[in-house]
């Protein structure tokens, strides 16, 4: 306790002769001089007080000569600043100018399970997955091929290839001779023309 009440002074003792300064300035890109909103901005020499810039990068308090003070904002490096002493005017303006940092995240694996138990349940019961060779057969087999014709339409491929067959088709059987013993019509006239024959001959024909 004694030496917590020794340092709490010497502390006190030191920021009371730190002469006070109204610390103003901006925040900007390095690479590119564009405004960078709402940096923190930490004093670290006076019991880490912190600050924030506004959304055009303006700041402006209180602060002593010769304090530390920290800039960071999400995705540029750290920047520290002293202020000088003996400042005219007890005012002190300046530009801060942030770095560009990538960091580089460690990868997040998103699991399913909320609980190790559901995780050990669903493991227990897992279906091992097919092989290439598995998937190939299934999809080959007549039923799967059967089915995908039934489902999928055709191309256009297919429907000029039928065409063509149609068409190839026509021409072959309109130039192929028809048999007449396959045509009634043809066996009828056939007869009528043996009954004309036997009459004009004066041949009769018993029933």
């Amino acid at each position: 306790m004694l030496l917590t009440l020794i340092t709490t002074s010497v502390f006190a003792q030191q920021t009371q002769y730190k002469p006070l300064v109204q610390f103003t300035g901006i925040v900007l890109n390095a690479d590119s001089d564009s405004i960078v909103p709402y940096a923190t901005i930490t004093n670290v020499s006076f019991n880490k007080q912190i600050n924030l810039a506004n959304y055009k990068g303006y700041f402006s308090f209180v602060a002593h000569e010769q304090d530390t003070i920290r800039f960071t904002c999400i995705g540029y490096a750290s920047t520290i600043v002293v202020i000088p002493s003996n400042i005219q005017d007890k005012s002190y303006t300046l530009k801060v100018k942030l770095s560009s940092q990538t960091i580089n995240l460690p990868t997040v694996h998103v699991f399913p399970w909320a609980t190790t138990d559901e995780f050990r349940k669903d493991i227990l019961t897992m279906k091992i997955a097919d092989d290439d060779l598995e998937i190939a057969r299934k999809n080959l087999a007549g039923r799967s091929i059967a089915s995908l014709r039934r489902s999928l339409p055709r191309d256009s491929k297919e429907i000029q290839s039928a065409i063509y067959q149609d068409m190839h088709n026509n021409i072959v059987n309109s130039h192929s001779p028809t048999n007449p013993f396959l045509n009634p019509f043809a066996w009828g006239a056939l007869i009528k023309e043996i009954v004309a024959g036997n009459k004009s001959r004066g041949v009769t024909t018993d029933n």
